[in-house]
């Protein structure tokens, strides 16, 4: 393709992009105010976030897969479909259950959209030319995660929250029309065997154990029959999916041959270890601005710009040099360091933290993100062979995804815990210091309050409990960013392949004689 053609149907996949990274973002400043019109818990703050991550975390192999099977137009305008389904339900929902449900028809969609527009990309852009498209993929990530926030606040703080869901029904349906006329690429026709089994294991198996991480420590005790129920269940059934990923399936989801490659092994261990770091820290920061700081929704959008400026300027910059250079490990490696200095920064914060230091910290953390994350998937992609794009490229964003699924769970977890235990104990100090209060301490220790709502010394334990707790889950979350440090060093550095198919494919459709 040249590079008009190129940029033509890379309009429609950014736009499609676009989609998938706003219904994520736009919803984060919302979220307080979703949960306390529609009376829910900490739990369901997390369960509307974890919703989402687990079905695009489940499903995003089985799209990569059929991306190496089918039509791969009429698998991401399909995704858009179920994408757009899934916004209207949550639109309209009555209550934290239907927009729990509505979220996870979301995530199917988003399952897609990840997981193929990497895909198509890489069918039409050689490695070595990849860098210079990845710009315009950051720059699409940088306006939905500065643009979401910022939409969303001003939505809810305007017309109200279902809004959040319905603004992103017009982009879906741009995308499928622009997709419609601008892509165009071969279909290559084989027969075709679809791994039901091992998709539905590898769906259940995930599942369940996202279940037990996010309900562990709430619903039930972390040492308990119910927990060790779910923990066997898990891996009683990852293990089967396994088992038939080796031995049954002719042609698996995730084909567990691609794991001989040392560059996707160390790639896929560095995303899971990344997804739980970024994801899991970074999601709860939207509340810490709304509930420990006071912040309205859009002002708390305003505030994500630091960490999206930072993505941006590293994410062009890396991908133009590398395009340039051919080199790319020194900018994983360099990302990483950005990555676990940014996490030790902002687990330092609290209530009192101002401001300014917390958008620095921000900014060095985005800085890392955006030299690491496109291109780990770039040193992935240039080691394994077209036929494989798929399913190898899936498998990073599904590690990625488990990570971030894992990281929301468990670190929400950890931090309705320690909001709940310092609320209960604030209130108990105040109570006996000031028996006066008693009228105004009847709060769930559990939900999600308005703090400008409530008196000044019961707001200023309410403050603190969340800025404490924000700052304790980055650092639970720097051991996994310091792994995914580790990992990044042994990748082994591969000059950047010049064509789309490697030279071992090239060769072998080569006329002989």
């Amino acid at each position: 393709m040249s590079h008009r053609e190129v940029l033509e149907a890379l309009s429609g996949l950014l736009l499609a992009m676009f989609v998938a990274m706003l219904s994520s973002t736009i919803v984060s400043n919302a979220l307080p105010t979703i949960v306390d019109d529609l009376e829910g818990s900490q739990t369901g703050y997390t369960w509307v976030v974890v919703a989402t991550m687990l079905a695009m975390t489940a499903t995003t192999p089985i799209w990569g897969k059929f991306a190496d099977l089918f039509d791969k137009l009429l698998l991401v305008q399909s995704a858009l479909v179920i994408f757009s389904v899934g916004s209207l339900i949550a639109g309209f929902a009555p209550s934290m259950e239907v927009l729990i449900g509505a979220r996870v028809v979301q995530g199917l969609g988003v399952g897609g959209l990840t997981a193929l527009v990497q895909v198509v990309i890489a069918t039409m852009v050689s490695p070595r030319e990849r860098g210079r498209y990845s710009g315009y993929i950051g720059a699409v990530f940088a306006l939905a995660t500065v643009s979401g926030p910022l939409v969303g606040g001003v939505l809810v703080d305007t017309v109200g929250w279902r809004w959040c869901f319905f603004a992103g029904l017009p982009v879906a349906a741009l995308a499928f029309v622009v997709l419609q006329k601008t892509l165009r690429l071969p279909v290559v026709r084989r027969e075709v065997s679809i791994d039901y089994l091992g998709a539905f294991l590898l769906v259940g198996g995930v599942s369940i154990l996202l279940i037990w991480v996010s309900l562990g420590g709430q619903d039930f005790d972390w040492i308990s029959w119910t927990s060790g129920l779910l923990v066997v269940g898990a891996v009683a059934v990852i293990a089967a999916a396994i088992h038939v990923e080796a031995n049954v399936a002719t042609d698996p989801v995730i084909p567990l041959r691609l794991f001989k490659d040392r560059t996707l092994t160390l790639a896929t261990v560095a995303s899971v270890l990344i997804g739980v770091a970024m994801f899991g820290s970074t999601v709860y920061l939207s509340l810490y601005f709304q509930r420990a700081k006071d912040m309205s929704p859009t002002e708390a959008g305003l505030m994500s710009i630091c960490m999206v400026g930072g993505l941006l300027v590293s994410s062009i910059l890396s991908g133009r040099i590398i395009t340039a250079t051919g080199l790319w490990k020194r900018w994983l490696v360099g990302g990483m360091v950005l990555v676990i200095a940014g996490i030790a920064l902002l687990a330092t914060i609290d209530a009192s933290t101002s401001l300014w230091h917390t958008g620095a910290y921000m900014a060095v953390l985005g800085l890392g993100l955006g030299a690491t994350m496109q291109n780990l998937v770039l040193a992935v992609q240039n080691t394994i062979a077209l036929s494989d794009m798929g399913a190898g490229s899936s498998v990073v964003a599904f590690f990625r995804s488990l990570g971030g699924s894992i990281g929301i769970a468990a670190l929400g977890a950890v931090l309705a815990h320690q909001v709940a235990d310092a609320v209960e104990s604030g209130l108990a100090r105040l109570l006996a210091a000031h028996p006066e209060h008693a009228g105004s301490v009847g709060h769930d220790t559990g939900s999600i309050p308005d703090v400008s709502g409530l008196p000044a010394p019961v707001r200023a334990i309410f403050e603190s409990a969340f800025g404490d707790a924000t700052g304790h889950i980055f650092l639970v979350a720097l051991p996994f960013a310091v792994g995914a440090l580790v990992a990044v060093l042994f990748i082994r550095e591969v000059p950047l392949r010049t064509s789309v198919k490697r030279e071992d494919e090239l060769m072998a459709e080569a006329p002989r004689g």
